[in-house]
Formats: C-alpha cells, sequence, structure tokens
C-alpha cells in the first residue's frame, strides 16, 4: 500500500517514543510505502482533487536521530494513495479544522482517511466523554463563573481545564480551602469568554491516569498508567508523568466495551481513552499515543495489531 501521514515535521519526531513513528516502521517492515505531508500542504482548488503539496516519500534508515530519508517529494493527490492517515498533534484549532474539511473533500473524492475527518470534528478531545456520562465522574461544563463556584462548594476538590489545552497545560486543582480559586477560574474563563470544564478530583490519581487504546473498537491488553511524580498532579508524559504498562482490569474492558464499538463504527480506528480509577476523563481521537511504552514494557507489539486493522480496514468494501 502507499500510506499517506498527515503529521507534524518529521525533523521533530522522537523516535523513542514517537507512536506515529511506530507506524511508520510497522508499516515500512512490511513493505508498504510511507509518504508524509504537514498539514499546511493540503490544498485544493476547482476542477482538481485535493492534493498533498511538498508530500515526501522516505525510507527508514534505523538510526534514532537521522531517522529518514527522502527517496522522492511531489504533489500527492489523496485519493491516489490507499490510506491518509491524520496523525496531526493537538490542539484542535481552526487550521485543524479547515484540514478536517479538505480531508472530507478528499473522502468525497475516493480517498480513504483514517481517522474519519467528520469524526474528528465530532468528537473534540474533551467533550466527547459528554456522550457517555455512565462511565465519567461529576463533569461540568460552562462559561458561567457562577456556576464553577457552585460546583467547587458541592465537590471541594476539583480540577479546572481549557477545553482546547494538551499534555497537560492549563489544568489546575483547587482544594476545599478554594485557594486561587477566583484568580484561576479569571485565567481559564477570561470573564465568560471562554467555555471551561470542571471535574472531580478522583485521588486514583494516584495510580495513575491510564491510557486504554482502542483499536478498530477493541481495547489492546495493556493500558498505559502515567503516575504523577513528586508533588505534580498531573500524570501526563509531557509534564514528567512515568509511564508504566499494567493489565487491563475488569472495569477498563468494561468501559472499553461500552465505548470503543460506538466510536469505530463512526470511522475512529484509533482512540485513546483515559481514565482515572473507574471514570473516563478524556476520549482522544487526534493523535493518540503510548504505543511504544506498553510494547517495550510488555512486548505486545501495538504497532502490529494497528497495521493489521489499518490493513483490513483498506481491504474492506466502502459503504
Amino acid at each position: 500500500m502507499d500510506l499517506l501521514f498527515v503529521a507534524d515535521p518529521l525533523e521533530v519526531f522522537k523516535t523513542a517514543k514517537d507512536t506515529t513513528f511506530a507506524m511508520m516502521r510497522e508499516a515500512a517492515r512490511r513493505g508498504h510505502a510511507i509518504w508524509a505531508c504537514e498539514q499546511r500542504g493540503l490544498a485544493w482548488q476547482r476542477g482538481a482533487r485535493v492534493v498533498a503539496r511538498g508530500a515526501r516519500r522516505i525510507t527508514l534508515t534505523g538510526d534514532a536521530y537521522a531517522w529518514f530519508q527522502v527517496a522522492e517529494q511531489a504533489t500527492v493527490e489523496l485519493a491516489a494513495v490507499d490510506a491518509v492517515l491524520m496523525r496531526k498533534d493537538p490542539p484542535f484549532d481552526s487550521e485543524y479544522f479547515y484540514a478536517t474539511h479538505l480531508l472530507e473533500q478528499a473522502e468525497r473524492e475516493g480517498a480513504r482517511v483514517l481517522n474519519s475527518p467528520r469524526a474528528l470534528r465530532d468528537h473534540p478531545e474533551k467533550l466527547a466523554i459528554l456522550e457517555f456520562p455512565d462511565v465519567i465522574g461529576p463533569t461540568l461544563v460552562t462559561r458561567d463563573a457562577q456556576a464553577i463556584r457552585d460546583f467547587h462548594a458541592e465537590h471541594q476538590d476539583i480540577i479546572l481545564k481549557p477545553l482546547d489545552g494538551m499534555g497537560g497545560m492549563g489544568i489546575f486543582r483547587v482544594g476545599a480551602d478554594g485557594l486561587n480559586l477566583g484568580s484561576i477560574i479569571e485565567t481559564l474563563n477570561q470573564h465568560g469568554h471562554t467555555t471551561v470544564m470542571v471535574q472531580k478530583y478522583l485521588p486514583e490519581i494516584v495510580q495513575g491516569d491510564k491510557r486504554i487504546i482502542l483499536i478498530d473498537g477493541q481495547p489492546i491488553p495493556h493500558a498505559l498508567a502515567r503516575i504523577p511524580q513528586g508533588s505534580e498532579i498531573r500524570g501526563n508524559m509531557a509534564v514528567g508523568g512515568k509511564g508504566v504498562a499494567q493489565p487491563l482490569s475488569a472495569r477498563d474492558r468494561e468501559i472499553a466495551e461500552a465505548i470503543g464499538p460506538v466510536l469505530a463504527a463512526r470511522g475512529l480506528l484509533f482512540v485513546g481513552l483515559d481514565v482515572i480509577g473507574d471514570c473516563v476523563t478524556e476520549i482522544n481521537v487526534t493523535s493518540p499515543t503510548g504505543f511504544q511504552e506498553i510494547t517495550q514494557q510488555t512486548g505486545f507489539d501495538v504497532a502490529a495489531r494497528f497495521v493489521d486493522a489499518l490493513e483490513a480496514a483498506v481491504a474492506a468494501p466502502r459503504t
């Protein structure tokens, strides 16, 4: 197959832990051709089809740093390759939104895009949990500062987060004393101009913020528990959390079975559920990670499972 990855610049990949790199490496091992472009290269013109300008066909070198060589550079029609994988990292900003529309146009022209561009738009990573109230903790989404204060009064220990954050950015905890609650609300809420998510603090975070990987609606057998270090409340790897692979619990499987098939039916081939204790806190669909850490610690080849699913998706008849 010819595979086109829409991703961040290849030059910034950290190959020791990058999941997109793990996908590329497994696909290349099976003989598939790897193309890569940046989001800014997507373009459409009347009378033509959506293209990726400046796309590069690469070969992998095996070196950890100079990890690829460019075999060819060209303008590539998205409908001309076997699959397009949208792997641009968050944030989900206006440019990402516009890119999903170009990718959806490419689908109308015959391209196969994974994850589905429409599903990416319909499942913002913080708000997607609202559809599954039975598996989440106490949660509030609002622009109303007083509603946030009332939520704090009820639950005492809360987490506040922006809807467009990533990697733990902009997350605050406020305990029962309410220290700095007003200032934090002003910072995140911007005097009523910005919507904020507020959740009851889940003390199980000390055991880790678990990433459960769903591939074609099914969980792989291990989660990656991202454990906060020191005085940090966030387990995100981007802020120093320690990743520890562990077998799925019965509750993890119950959550995966409730959510996975629903999302797979909407064209979400690869999803990362974030679970603290018994509660889902986020549903990651843009560019979930965790392949390499799980494989290194357990021997379970997550990338191989993903490419199996990708090959099956490409081979399946279109509906």
